[in-house]
């Protein structure tokens, strides 16, 4: 898989207004900030053939991928790959790397970031385990096992469910315009 640079990412936009890149990101994050060429796609509701015939006969050019750190960007590729397009390239470090090296960003209103969330949820659901163990009954802290087996596997595997599940919540959501009207 292809990677680049914030910083070719910058001469790469300035050589060429064109540049297609797609931001994987919740619209959350998204809205909150996102490099001024973006347009979201968050990765749950990615189909690289759509997004491949979207692009108006372009699909021989690349594509830029970019999420928050580079982890999801680079899962999008491996969608893209697995199904057939290999001019993509995932973003190394993601909008924070690039809004470090001083690419051209949109800045909306800020918001509780996926991570946080998935922290505070993990710490309440092992509180709540550990709780109704003493409370109620002893095997109820498997919730807190549970709840740390899967955080275990998302670190190992770089994926986690509870996040992706955090993202669908309505607190997670904006209106359609605002994401794509944010240009």
């Amino acid at each position: 898989m292809k990677t680049i640079t914030p910083k070719e990412l910058k001469n790469c936009c300035e050589q060429n207004s064109h540049l297609e890149l797609i931001d994987v990101r919740t619209p959350m994050e998204f809205q909150e900030v996102h490099l001024t060429q973006a347009k979201n796609i968050p990765l749950d509701q990615l189909n690289p053939s759509e997004v491949m015939a979207a692009r108006n006969g372009n699909a021989s050019e690349p594509l830029y991928v970019v999420c928050r750190s580079g982890s999801r960007g680079k899962q999008a590729c491996e969608k893209f790959i697995a199904a057939g397009f290999n001019q993509v390239i995932n973003v190394d470090g993601g909008t924070l790397a690039c809004v470090e090296a001083g690419l051209s960003v949109k800045r909306g209103q800020k918001m509780m970031s996926l991570e946080r969330q998935v922290r505070i949820a993990a710490g309440i659901l092992i509180l709540v385990g550990v709780a109704l163990h003493y409370l109620v009954h002893p095997y109820l802290l498997g919730l807190s096992a549970f709840v740390g087996a899967g955080l275990v596997f998302a670190g190992v595997t770089d994926t986690c469910a509870m996040g992706m599940l955090i993202a669908k919540m309505p607190w997670n959501q904006v209106n359609s315009c605002e994401t794509s009207c944010a240009k």
